[in-house]
Parts: structure tokens; sequence; C-alpha cells
């Protein structure tokens, strides 16, 4: 067994779940064991992202959520999806600076 720790967070709340799993547990089986769907049933993991360390689970650099084999002491994050592109933000900020 190894320690992992699963986290999530939104604007009213965070968690973040310390547990022991198997080792060869990946990414994904790590978060379905920790239960933190169940205190978020809002994360559909069909849409989310997911990283180790702010390092995404993106398929192209590192393995897939479904993929990673999650080492000892790992942080299995789960991001929610942006609500506005970041460029955008900036440009709008620039905007109303501007007038």
């Amino acid at each position: 067994m190894i320690e992992v720790e699963v986290v999530y967070a939104e604007p009213a709340g965070q968690k973040l779940i310390a547990l022991q799993v198997p080792v060869g547990t990946t990414a994904l089986e790590a978060i379905k064991q920790s239960g933190i769907l169940q205190d978020f049933p809002s994360i559909d993991l069909d849409t989310v992202t997911f990283g180790i360390f702010s390092r995404p689970l993106d398929g192209r650099s590192t393995p897939t959520a479904d993929e990673y084999i999650m080492q000892e002491h790992d942080r299995v994050e789960i991001y929610r999806p942006l609500l506005i592109d970041p460029k955008q933000a900036r440009l709008r900020r620039a905007a109303r600076a501007k007038s």
C-alpha cells in the first residue's frame, strides 16, 4: 500500500483526502476510491481535467488519469473547467483600463 492524496476545490470549499491505495493504482482509480465524488456530486469525470502536483494528466507530455500509476505521496488534483479563457479576461481588463 502507498499513501496518496486527492484534492478538489470550489469557491465554496475545498477538500483534501489522504488515503492508502494498492501499488499499481491509477490516478482515476484513486479518485474513485477517495469518495470525493460523493462530497462533490458536480464533478463530471468525463469533462474535468486532472493533474499530479500541477502537471496536467493530458495524454500529451504525461499519461492520462486512467494510465498514470500513482507513486508514494502523489497528490492527484481535480481541476474545474475555466469560466472564461484567460486571454479573453486579460483583453477585457486592458480594455477597461484604457477607458
